[in-house]
C-alpha cells in the first residue's frame, strides 16, 4: 500500500512538472500571437489580454512598409545553402573518420574537430570577425562558410557515434558485390543514417534561422544584406520599441520552423539517442 501511495505521489509530482513546463513554454507563444493582432495602443492598455478583434494591420505594414521580402529572402537563401553544404559534408566526413577510426590520422582529425564543443562561441566571435574582415568576407557567403564549420563538431560527434555502431557487414557485401566505396556510401551508408540526417538537418536549420549573433557581426555593412533576426533587432530605437510590429515579425519567422520542427520532431529525439550510445 506504501508503494501504491508513493507511485501516486511521483506521478502527481511528474504531471505538476510537466504542466508547469508546457505554461512556461506556451506563454510566450501566447503574448507573440495575442499582441500581433493588436495595435500599439490597445497592446499598451492591456498586454495580457486578448485582442478585441483580429486587426491585420500590424501584418499589411510589415509586408508594405518594409523591406520584409528582402530579409526573408536573405535567411531563406542562408538557410538553404548552409544546411545543403552541412548535409552534404558532414556526413562524407564522419564516413572517411568512423571506417578508419583505427588510423592515428583519422582518429586525430576528429578529437581535433571535438575540440570545438569545449570552446564557447563568444571566446571566438572577435578573432573569427578580424579573420573575415582581412578576407573581405563580410557577406553572406562567408557567413555560410562560418556556419558549415561551425556545424562540423557536433555533427561529426554525432554522426560518427552513429556509422561506427552499423554492422560492418553490409558494407562488405556491397564491396564483394563491385560497388567502389563511393557507391556503398552512397547507397549503403547514407539510407541506413537517415534518422541522423534528419536531426542534423532540423538541428541546423533551426540555429541558422534563427541565429543572431553571427549575422550581426558579419552583416552589419549594408542593411540590404540583413537577416531576419537582425531586421526584427531594429524595431528597437533609441526611444522606444514598437512590440506589436516585432511580435508580428517573430510570429511570421517562427511559423516556418515550427511546422518543420513538428514533422521532424521524432527524428531528433531518435538520432541524438542513437548517435550518442552507439559507438
Amino acid at each position: 500500500m506504501g508503494k501504491i501511495k508513493e507511485a501516486l505521489g511521483w506521478k502527481i509530482l511528474r504531471d505538476i512538472l510537466l504542466a508547469c513546463g508546457l505554461v512556461l513554454i506556451l506563454f510566450p507563444l501566447y503574448l507573440v500571437l495575442i499582441n500581433s493582432f493588436k495595435t500599439l495602443d490597445e497592446a499598451g492598455k492591456n498586454f495580457f489580454a486578448l485582442p478585441s478583434g483580429l486587426n491585420f494591420g500590424n501584418f499589411k505594414e510589415l509586408f508594405t512598409n518594409s523591406n520584409y521580402w528582402i530579409f526573408l529572402k536573405n535567411s531563406f537563401k542562408i538557410s538553404v545553402v548552409s544546411v545543403l553544404l552541412i548535409l552534404t559534408f558532414v556526413p562524407s566526413v564522419s564516413f572517411s573518420i568512423a571506417r578508419n577510426f583505427e588510423k592515428r590520422y583519422y582518429k586525430s582529425i576528429y578529437y581535433y574537430l571535438l575540440m570545438g564543443l569545449f570552446i564557447p562561441s563568444q571566446v571566438i566571435m572577435l578573432p573569427v570577425t578580424k579573420m573575415m574582415t582581412k578576407l573581405n568576407m563580410l557577406n553572406h557567403t562567408g557567413l555560410i562558410i562560418l556556419y558549415s564549420a561551425f556545424s562540423l563538431t557536433q555533427g561529426v560527434f554525432l554522426f560518427v557515434n552513429y556509422i561506427r555502431g552499423l554492422p560492418y557487414e553490409i558494407e562488405e557485401s556491397a564491396y564483394i558485390d563491385g560497388c567502389s566505396v563511393f557507391q556503398t556510401y552512397v547507397k549503403i551508408v547514407l539510407p541506413l543514417v537517415k534518422p541522423m540526417i534528419a536531426t542534423l538537418l532540423i538541428m541546423d536549420a533551426l540555429w541558422i534561422w534563427n541565429d543572431f549573433m553571427l549575422p550581426l557581426m558579419i552583416l552589419n555593412r549594408s542593411q540590404n544584406i540583413w537577416t531576419l533576426p537582425l531586421f526584427q533587432y531594429n524595431f528597437k530605437t533609441e526611444y522606444s520599441f514598437n512590440y506589436t510590429m516585432a511580435f508580428t515579425a517573430y510570429l511570421l519567422s517562427m511559423l516556418p520552423m515550427l511546422i518543420i520542427y513538428c514533422l521532424g520532431q521524432k527524428y531528433i529525439i531518435k538520432g541524438l539517442t542513437a548517435g550518442s550510445v552507439k559507438g
